[in-house]
């Protein structure tokens, strides 16, 4: 339940959004009257910083271009106890934004999704529809169960998930970063349906659907690599012992039947196929115990933060 010394902020990440940064602002100020609103700029060519200063936000910026670097600083900058996290472009629905910090409070949840549900025709692009779904079925393959709309840009989390969360990614990857994060340790996080709808007039999206597509991809083959080093490295390590074998038997048969090896560059590339196998196998050994490490790190500043809905401890 919200209290009324609970601190809620709103992040509103913003990249000309003139004709939509208004709108968000005063949605989210009527559906939690309690919370601060914070707009972060990120360089903006038009007028999105006055127009969310005449609104009543609380406006910063960052330089660094790109989604991650924004919410990075926003991560950093704003003491809370609940975050809201939406895009500024005004298709997300703010009233859900009271039922999502709920759920997070009654359930003692880290993040609570909105899964979009598009009222509009216009809202979700068939690309973006088809582009959410490839990648949010390749890291169920790869790291289990996950959300329904794994890059929904609508989010609440708790302060100890937002303090202790070690993000690297510097553009729309944040999204896919976040929910890895939550999967690989195991935290507690839950998905609600939420309207969405077509931006206003004058906004425009800023996704690319190939480019930033592919770096998603990207960012999920490399969080898979240092996560699951093992199990990644391991598909080399089979794949380089299959082809040795499979050279080194033809030429295993010639000496056992004349004494000789007549092919003696395919014997040499056999056994470096078979050495470069083991060697694979040993460098995702060593990262697996590295990673287990760095895991329980991630875990120990995770527990060092309050849950949500506990009370802040007195000095």
């Amino acid at each position: 339940m919200i209290t009324p010394t609970m601190r809620i902020a709103v992040l509103v990440p913003c990249f000309n959004e003139e004709a939509a940064v208004a709108t968000v602002i005063a949605d989210f100020r009527k559906a939690l009257p309690s919370a601060q609103i914070f707009v972060y700029d990120n360089n903006s060519s038009d007028r999105t910083i006055a127009v969310a200063r005449a609104a009543g936000a609380e406006v910063r910026s960052e330089r660094r271009q790109g989604k991650g670097h924004v919410v990075r600083r926003m991560f950093a900058d704003v003491d809370a106890d609940i975050y809201v996290l939406v895009d500024g472009d005004a298709t997300y629905d703010a009233p859900s934004a009271q039922r999502m910090v709920e759920r997070l409070l009654t359930d003692r949840l880290d993040m609570v999704v909105g899964n979009r549900v598009d009222q509009e025709v216009a809202a979700y692009r068939a690309g973006h529809r088809a582009g959410n779904w490839l990648l949010t079925t390749s890291v169920a393959s790869m790291f289990g169960p996950t959300f329904s709309d794994m890059l929904s840009g609508y989010r609440v989390f708790s302060r100890r998930f937002v303090k202790s969360f070690p993000m690297l990614s510097g553009g729309f990857e944040i999204e896919t970063e976040l929910v890895i994060h939550a999967l690989e340790l195991g935290l507690p996080v839950a998905e609600i349906d939420t309207p969405y709808f077509a931006r206003p007039e004058g906004s425009t999206s800023k996704l690319n659907t190939w480019g930033d597509g592919f770096r998603i991809l990207l960012m999920i083959l490399q969080l898979y690599r240092s996560e699951r080093p093992l199990i990644f490295f391991s598909v080399f390590g089979y794949t380089l012992a299959i082809a040795g074998v499979v050279l080194a038997f033809p030429v295993v048969v010639t000496f056992w039947e004349t004494g000789l090896v007549p092919r003696l560059p395919t014997a040499v590339l056999s056994m470096g196929l078979i050495l470069m196998a083991f060697l694979s196998f040993s460098v995702g050994l060593v990262l697996d115990t590295v990673t287990r490490g760095r895991r329980e790190m991630k875990l120990l500043a995770y527990l060092s933060h309050r849950a949500p809905g506990e009370e802040r401890r007195k000095p």
